[in-house]
């Protein structure tokens, strides 16, 4: 009944972490920011108080990623119930980092969206610097990154936990590994090269890897859970016909 339960929530967390991601993507790709490394025209530079104009359009993106931020725990919850028993402690390191990273991206977007929306609109710009997302080295693209680095180490831990041997299953442990990988590569040479002037610009490599990553495997989890439910059902069949016999 355990396994049951946890492939009908993993196969729709794998579908609903898709489609969010997809759509989470399309509105923050149209929505480049308006300062540091990556702006060439109309860009926003310190103090930022002067960003008003900008709401609630540059935002909109934030709402579909704290959606997704909890659906990828329910996934990564899901993949923990579902590991078999010898497992489950690397899906409860895996399930942990998860949470680390849910509940800073949560708390992070929904900062920008209940305090830096109404305070820069309402003149009360004290402290905005620090913490608003034109801010290329603030507190926003700070705890973006280990918010995304945790994502990306919970995906490293629950590889072992997928132990199937069918290409799917085989996918799946492959991305989550080269997501971590990738980051940590990203991490290192954005450091190397531009050391605390790195800016946003491994923030947007880390969100681009762990996007990308969640898009392709909720579909190939999804697959794994769908599949998990269908020989649960089978089997269910069988026993229904032997007892009727």
């Amino acid at each position: 009944m355990e396994t049951k339960t946890a492939s009908s929530v993993g196969f729709y967390a794998g579908i609903l972490t898709t489609l969010l991601t997809v759509v989470t993507f399309i509105i923050a790709f149209n929505t480049p920011p308006l300062s540091g490394p990556g702006c060439t025209a109309g860009c926003f530079t310190y103090p930022y108080s002067d960003i008003a104009s900008r709401f609630p359009r540059d935002y909109f993106w934030m709402y579909p990623s704290i959606l997704l931020s909890l659906v990828y725990y329910v996934l990564m919850v899901a993949i923990h119930y579902f590991a078999p028993a010898d497992k489950k402690v690397f899906s409860q390191i895996g399930m942990s980092f998860a949470l680390i990273s849910t509940a800073t991206i949560v708390i992070d977007y929904f900062l920008q969206l209940s305090f830096i929306q109404p305070s820069v609109v309402l003149g009360e710009t004290d402290g905005i610097a620090l913490l608003s997302q034109f801010n290329p080295h603030g507190v926003f693209i700070v705890l973006e990154e280990i918010g995304f680095l945790m994502m990306s180490l919970s995906m490293l831990c629950m590889a072992p936990a997928i132990v199937g041997n069918t290409k799917v299953e085989k996918a799946i442990r492959w991305l989550f590994v080269a997501c971590f990988t990738l980051n940590a590569i990203a991490l290192s040479l954005y450091t190397v090269f531009y050391g605390i002037h790195r800016e946003y610009r491994f923030e947007l490599a880390t969100i681009s890897i762990n996007w990308l990553t969640l898009i392709t495997s909720g579909v190939l989890l999804s697959i794994m859970f769908g599949r998990a439910l269908a020989a649960v059902s089978n089997k269910q069949k069988v026993k229904m016909s032997e007892q009727a016999a």
